[in-house]
C-alpha cells in the first residue's frame, strides 16, 4: 500500500522563488556593467590587468547566469520524461559554480606565483581606481544575496562568487596603493595568494554540499536516524525500514520509506498514520514522501500516544 504525497509549492516558497530571482538579476546587471567599465579602462591604460580580470568578471555574470537559467527550469512543470520536473538543475548549477569556483582559485595562484616568480611593472594608481569600483559593485551584489544565502546553495554560490571579487579587488587596491608609492611589485601576487587560501578555505564546503546533492546523499540539516525516530513515534507504527531521503533540488527533499503496522488496522487508521507521518515530516525540511505501508502479523501496536 503506498502513498504518495505531491507537494505544491506553498507561497512564501514562491515569493522566495521570486527574490532569489530579483537577486541574480541585479548582481547581473551590475556586474556586466563593471566588465564594461574594465574593458574599456584596460584599453585606455593599456592594462593587461585589468583586461584579465574583466575576463574572469565575465565568467561571473556566466555563473550567475547559470544559477538564474536553473530557477526558470525548476519552475517547469513535470512531464512523462522528467517526472521531477528540472529542479535537480539547480544542483547542478550550484555544483558548477562550485567548480568554477576553484577553476578560478587555480588561475588566480598559477598567475600569482609566476608574477612573484617574475614581478611585472603596473600602474598602481589607474588600477587601484577601477579596483574600488569593483569593491563597490561586488560588494552591493554580495549584500543583495547576504540574507538568504542559507535558504538555497545557488544563492551561498553565488554570494561566495561575489564575495569572492570582493576581496580581489580589495587586494588589488592595497597592492595599486601600495606599488604606486613604493613601487614594490612582488606585493601584487602576495596578495593574491592570501586571497586564494582565504577563498579557498569558504569554496571547499560548497562543493562538498553541491556533490553530495548530486549524488543523492541525505541533505545536509537532516539527520537519517532522527528522521527514523520521527516516524516511529507516530501513533500505531511498530517499526520503520528501507528509508532513503535524496535532494529533489537545492530546496526541496524527498523520502522513501517502509513502514510496518499491525494487521488490526482499518483501511481509514492506515490513512491516518500515512497522513501523520507526511505531516511530521513536512515539519523537517521532507516535503516529498512515498510511503509504503507493510502490515506484521504480530499485534505488536499497542501504542496509544497521540501523535506530535
Amino acid at each position: 500500500m503506498a502513498h504518495d504525497h505531491h507537494h505544491h509549492p506553498h507561497a512564501h516558497e514562491v515569493n522566495l522563488a521570486a527574490v532569489h530571482k530579483k537577486s541574480f538579476l541585479v548582481g547581473i546587471v551590475l556586474n556586466s556593467a563593471f566588465v564594461v567599465a574594465e574593458v574599456v579602462a584596460g584599453l585606455v591604460y593599456h592594462s593587461v590587468a585589468l583586461l584579465t580580470d574583466a575576463g574572469h568578471n565575465l565568467g561571473d555574470v556566466a555563473s550567475l547566469l547559470i544559477s538564474l537559467w536553473s530557477f526558470f527550469l525548476a519552475q517547469k512543470k513535470s512531464t512523462p520524461t522528467f517526472t521531477y520536473g528540472y529542479k535537480k538543475t539547480t544542483i547542478l548549477a550550484a555544483l558548477i559554480n562550485a567548480v568554477v569556483l576553484f577553476v578560478g582559485i587555480g588561475i588566480l595562484g598559477y598567475e600569482s606565483i609566476i608574477r612573484l616568480q617574475h614581478p611585472q611593472a603596473v600602474q598602481g594608481s589607474a588600477i587601484a581606481w577601477v579596483a574600488a569600483l569593483g569593491i563597490a559593485v561586488n560588494a552591493i551584489s554580495a549584500f543583495v544575496f547576504f540574507k538568504s544565502r542559507k535558504q538555497e546553495l545557488n544563492v551561498k554560490s553565488a554570494y561566495l562568487h561575489l564575495l569572492m571579487d570582493a576581496l580581489v579587488s580589495l587586494g588589488v587596491v592595497i597592492g595599486g596603493v601600495l606599488i604606486a608609492y613604493t613601487h614594490w611589485y612582488w606585493i601584487d601576487p602576495v596578495i593574491g595568494l592570501i586571497i586564494m587560501l582565504v577563498i579557498f578555505m569558504s569554496t571547499w564546503s560548497l562543493l562538498k554540499d553541491s556533490f553530495k546533492m548530486v549524488v543523492d546523499a541525505v541533505p545536509s540539516g537532516i539527520d537519517l536516524n532522527e528522521i527514523i525516530a520521527i516516524m516511529e513515534k507516530v501513533q500505531y507504527v511498530d517499526a520503520v525500514h528501507h528509508v532513503h531521503i535524496w535532494p529533489l533540488s537545492t530546496t526541496e527533499n524527498a523520502l522513501t520509506a517502509h513502514v510496518v503496522v499491525s494487521d488490526q488496522l482499518s483501511f481509514a487508521d492506515k490513512t491516518k498514520v500515512v497522513q501523520e507521518i507526511r505531516h511530521q515530516l513536512e515539519h523537517h525540511n521532507v516535503h516529498h514522501s512515498t510511503i509504503e505501508l507493510e502490515v506484521s502479523a504480530a499485534q505488536k501496536s499497542n501504542k496509544h500516544c497521540t501523535p506530535h
